[in-house]
């Protein structure tokens, strides 16, 4: 098999599974869906750590209404206009498997966003710009159901790490709190519990499954989040152990917001991308990988603003 081997795979599919930001809502912009675990070359299956480390840029600029473009000059005034929401977003992961079967991931996102928006009633535009730490997740996983560790469980949790209180900084609505869903952290712990598969489809190409459901446990301060599910199916090319190409669909389905504090009638999607990209084995240690993802299909409920495309690049240094 020109693929690494199926051990590592397995461990390169899960152990950074849940890099993946949450999707975008309404007046979010929290990340694309983009599944960048597979990226990994080299993982091994024995005790040890890596690290990954992962940039995203995405401008969410293109106003949508159910399943189209919508025009913003046809939004009733009184109404909030958003305008754009520019993202560099960092993630950092640290993963530990003390044996085969067994492991841990921790990661923790920093979010760069500078938002623009309208206010109901306004002429002029409000600004806000976003720098701090997200919500921290921190996941386990089961891989030993046979011996090939093709199969396995992730289980885990998102912590209320994130700020909740940053505010606009210029324009009519200076002082004012952000919409909760641009903030950094939800104020909500969430169940994550995931599935994965992978196999081969011939001597040169592999695939993978993953799905993973995101489900909040609580409320904060009259907000609760979106229960989020994401499936991805990807393939790659590896007939070369040093350049492996990748694509994969990657599918994002969300409920509304709820709570006071929600944009209740702006939030929800279905949302599914197309993903392409490449790992380039550096060292042994150490790999390289770029992806550009594009939308497939979008469908939001209300107006929600979304992103053309989306450009993630990262590093992966096994210890």
């Amino acid at each position: 098999m020109h693929f690494v081997s199926v051990k590592p795979f397995a461990l390169a599919l899960i152990s950074t599974a849940l890099l993946i930001p949450a999707p975008t809502l309404a007046c979010s912009s929290c990340g694309c869906s983009l599944n960048s675990d597979w990226t990994a070359q080299g993982y091994s299956a024995d005790s040890g750590f890596s690290l990954d480390v992962r940039y995203d840029y995405f401008n969410q600029d293109q106003m949508r209404s159910g399943a189209h473009k919508f025009d913003r000059g046809s939004i009733d005034p009184t109404e909030e206009i958003q305008q754009k929401t520019v993202n560099r977003n960092l993630n950092v992961a640290i993963d530990y498997s003390p044996n085969r079967d067994w492991g841990v991931n921790v990661q923790l996102p920093y979010f760069d966003r500078f938002h623009t928006t309208i206010a109901g009633g306004d002429t002029d535009i409000t600004t806000s710009h976003t720098r701090s730490i997200g919500d921290v997740r921190v996941v386990g996983r089961y891989q030993g159901f046979s011996e090939d560790r093709s199969t396995g469980l992730q289980f885990g949790l998102k912590l209320p790490t994130g700020e909740l209180h940053e505010k606009f900084s210029g324009g009519p609505q200076t002082g004012t709190p952000i919409d909760r869903g641009l903030q950094p952290g939800t104020g909500t712990t969430d169940l994550l519990i995931g599935a994965y598969r992978f196999g081969n489809l011939s001597r040169n190409w592999d695939y993978f499954g993953q799905a993973l459901i995101q489900q909040p446990l609580n409320r904060k301060e009259d907000f609760r989040p979106s229960t989020g599910l994401n499936v991805n199916f990807g393939v790659r090319y590896a007939a070369s152990a040093s350049f492996t190409p990748h694509i994969q669909i990657n599918a994002r389905i969300e409920g509304r917001e709820a709570g006071a504090n929600a944009d209740i009638a702006n939030s929800g999607a279905t949302l599914i991308h197309l993903s392409s990209g490449a790992t380039l084995s550096l060292t042994k240690q150490i790999q390289a990988y770029g992806f550009i993802q594009v939308p497939l299909y979008q469908r939001v409920n209300g107006f929600q603003i979304q992103p053309r495309y989306s450009v993630s690049f990262g590093m992966h240094y096994t210890m």
